[in-house]
């Protein structure tokens, strides 16, 4: 049997079919842009995730498509979806990596004292609860036309089935849902001025949330297949990685970089910007530590810097073979999460000189996104979190020397396995499995067969502990700076 799994990302959506041995038969990718139209802004028209889905889809390999059995959803998280009373969307979507909210952040600190009791999580600009404050106060009349709130693939799910429905571990993401209770929080939602009313109805990963329309499944080529609830991307990703125990972990290097933790019982930790959601599996939890700009910066780098792609910027570095002495880079493109919660954080150049290279920029990219990443581990630590090891998932996972740079940076081993750069798509195609056949999840959540370990450099490791105490400093040095450049 086939299963097809859609991931909804923010610089494209990736669909995979995968097989009843968890091998993926047939892959493609169609592209998204994100419109910028003011400092800290994010946005992207939610019609065109539906373009990029249908053309996805239509790019698969039709005989494999026509075989599939199920559908399962990933996406990107938190991005406010505002439908009318006709389904369609009343204004751009506000995504992830829009930092304009922060003033809403602490309003509802201020007005839900227990906020992070019931969420697991403190008011951070990303989430999708203080985007919708800042509609209600700067966009009263398209506040008033809001019927439903979705999130970017159940937008795509909508399109699909006809169907308002999401997911705990995309829902847990919103700071609307009571995470220990798997449940919308009345109280929260109240304080946006909404209601569960305007809320899709709420499911398990693993559960059908309907069926593809007649007209898309003659026009896919496939019959009316059931539609899995599926998961945020993260969560997905790590049902694609077989990482739902508590222990088990991995690294994310997508547009943004993320360190998640499974878990078996809700713990949350909000203090240093730890996120504590649902799992997209029943009576799971897990942990992550968030950077906004991992793999994004990595492109945004070799496009300033003249690489014909990024894939250039790696092969450059990697021929260059030499850390940085001098060269630091703060990766705050989009403001930051973890451990900062600063949505007012910027990117930096620091170090450079006239003898400065492009391949010396590419390096220090590569270390700036390390240390921020690090960061974050560091923060999980605090909270009590045993790391041994990470599973490598995303695009960046195609770069073994990043790898090398990372494991030595962390100072720990770093897993790569088959699959690791389709992520979320692969994981979404096993909740779509896991939906059709009702097996069991250890049977069908492996962990995909090792293809490399990179461990830490040891000489790596000692070269870099001076430098991530520099970079941490110049983020403390710079944090009021960032304020009087955004006012």
């Amino acid at each position: 049997m086939l299963f097809l799994g859609l991931d909804v990302g923010t610089s494209g959506v990736k669909a995979v079919i995968c097989d009843s041995n968890n091998k993926v038969m047939s892959s493609s990718h169609a592209p998204l842009t994100v419109s910028r139209p003011h400092p800290l802004w994010s946005e992207q028209n939610p019609t065109d995730w539906w373009s990029a889905t249908n053309k996805a889809v239509m790019d698969l390999d039709p005989k494999i498509r026509s075989g599939v059995k199920a559908i399962g959803l990933s996406g990107q998280m938190h991005g406010a979806t505002l439908l009318g009373e006709d389904g369609k969307a009343i204004r751009p979507a506000i995504l992830w990596n829009d930092g304009r909210s922060a003033s809403q952040c602490k309003t509802l600190e201020t007005q839900i004292p227990n906020l992070r009791l019931i969420t697991g999580n403190c008011a951070m600009p990303g989430f999708t609860a203080p985007k919708l404050l800042w509609v209600k106060e700067n966009e009263p009349d398209i506040f008033k036309k809001i019927s439903k709130v979705l999130l970017p693939k159940d937008y795509v799910r909508l399109r699909m089935t006809g169907e308002y429905a999401s997911d705990m571990s995309d829902s847990a993401g919103t700071l609307w849902l009571d995470t220990a209770a798997r449940d919308w929080s009345s109280e929260v939602l109240s304080a946006c001025g909404l209601s569960d009313k305007n809320m899709p109805r709420l499911f398990e990963g693993t559960e059908a949330t309907g069926q593809l329309r007649a007209e898309l499944a003659e026009a896919w080529g496939m019959d009316k297949v059931v539609v899995a609830a599926g998961g945020g991307d993260n969560a997905a990703g790590a049902v694609g990685s077989g990482i739902y125990s508590r222990g088990d972990g991995f690294l994310s290097l997508g547009t943004s970089g993320v360190i998640f933790l499974a878990d078996d019982a809700y713990r949350p930790h909000p203090d240093g910007g730890i996120h504590t959601f649902c799992h997209a599996l029943p009576d799971r939890w897990h942990q992550m530590s968030v950077m906004l700009s991992a793999a994004s910066a990595i492109d945004w780098v070799s496009s300033v810097c003249g690489f014909k792609s990024p894939a250039k910027l790696y092969e450059k570095a990697a021929s260059r073979n030499k850390p940085s002495n001098q060269e630091i880079f703060l990766p705050y493109l989009s403001g930051e999460r973890t451990p900062h919660n600063d949505p007012l954080a910027q990117g930096v150049f620091f170090g450079l000189n006239h003898s400065t290279t492009a391949e010396d920029m590419a390096q220090a990219a590569l270390e700036g996104v390390a240390f921020g990443l690090a960061d974050g581990i560091n923060s999980l630590k605090d909270s009590g979190a045993e790391i041994r090891s990470l599973s490598v998932i995303g695009g960046g996972a195609r770069s073994d020397y990043w790898g090398e740079i990372l494991a030595s940076i962390f100072d720990l081993p770093l897993i790569y396995r088959d699959g690791g750069a389709v992520g979320p798509a692969y994981g979404a195609a096993r909740l779509a499995r896991l939906c059709h056949s009702k097996e069991a999840i250890k049977d069908v959540c492996t962990s995909p067969k090792i293809t490399n370990v990179i461990e830490p450099n040891l000489a790596l490791r000692d070269h870099f502990k001076p430098r991530q105490a520099l970079f941490n400093k110049l983020y403390t040095s710079l944090s009021d700076l960032f304020k009087e450049n955004q006012s």
